[in-house]
């Protein structure tokens, strides 16, 4: 999906909650400020809000002279997840239905969002979701496509969250023995996106195969990945990303068997769905090969 102007407006307040991460002195915050309101008059209306976000958090980050804006806060998220982690587990495992079950948790940890319009409660939240049904539900035709799949590539989204990723690969692979998943995630620190630092501190090496993707953007934009992240991204027989970002770069869907798992944070997206702030979605696309190709 390309930018809306209604973006605009949410980059500018969300890189005011990057001076509040980064502590950020007056001064800073003053600088940031001037540079985002001029950056904003000459956006591409012809990228993705990621695309588009990507290139003012590089350039805060070389005002802030920081490397990862969001160390800090993604540290505390990945903190304030883990003690859910065994009830989570247990969940699943006890669930009639394990796959749903463990779709709700994935979802359950898309919450943990620092650049999200909306704040959340995650104790709160994960008690609501879980007893709360898809707005879009397209479970059953992912449990059909992950019945005859070989491939799954698994594309994450933000730090703390990626917890609630591992539980749901980790019931993936006992639900689908014979399913080869890999678990990709960004390129390099941005906003507060899982990287290859937050993933292989969660073991996620000994879970799954874990893929950088090489993208800079905080959603998995196609043309900026690592050809073998391409590769993989065109292969797999079935793809499921997390979150908006990811939404926001994979929409229109470029491939089939391609499932969208998020909740819904914003205006833009929930118009885009047809669907509301505050929905979860389980979007499913079918294969677009003929049929026995």
């Amino acid at each position: 999906m390309k930018i809306d102007a209604a973006c605009v407006s949410c980059i500018a307040s969300q890189s005011q909650r990057v001076c509040d991460a980064i502590h950020a002195s007056p001064e800073l915050r003053e600088t940031i400020a001037l540079h985002v309101g001029e950056a904003s008059q000459h956006f591409d209306f012809s990228l993705s809000p990621p695309e588009v976000a990507t290139d003012v958090y590089e350039a805060m980050a070389r005002l802030a002279e920081m490397d990862d804006l969001y160390a800090e806060q993604k540290a505390l998220s990945t903190e304030h997840a883990k003690p859910f982690l065994p009830a989570l587990r247990t969940m699943i495992a006890a669930s009639d239905d394990p796959l749903y079950t463990l779709l709700k948790v994935a979802v359950a940890g898309n919450v943990i969002d620092l650049a999200a319009e909306v704040r959340f409660d995650l104790e709160e939240q994960i008690a609501q979701l879980l007893d709360t049904p898809f707005g879009i539900d397209g479970t059953e035709a992912l449990r059909e496509a992950l019945s005859k799949a070989q491939t799954l590539i698994y594309i994450g989204d933000n730090a703390g969250e990626h917890l609630f990723d591992y539980l749901a690969i980790e019931a993936l692979q006992k639900l689908y023995p014979s399913l080869h998943v890999s678990y990709m995630v960004r390129g390099r620190a941005i906003i507060n996106d899982v990287t290859l630092k937050e993933a292989r501190e969660a073991g996620f090496e000994s879970l799954c195969t874990l893929v950088d993707s090489g993208v800079n953007t905080p959603g998995f934009a196609y043309a900026r990945a690592t050809p073998e992240a391409q590769r993989l991204f065109e292969r797999a027989d079935v793809v499921l990303t997390k979150g908006m970002g990811n939404y926001e770069c994979l929409s229109p869907a470029p491939r089939g068997d391609l499932c969208y798992l998020l909740k819904v944070k914003c205006g833009v997206v929930a118009a885009s769905l047809g669907r509301s702030i505050g929905d979860l979605i389980c979007l499913y696309v079918p294969s677009m090969l003929p049929e026995g190709a």
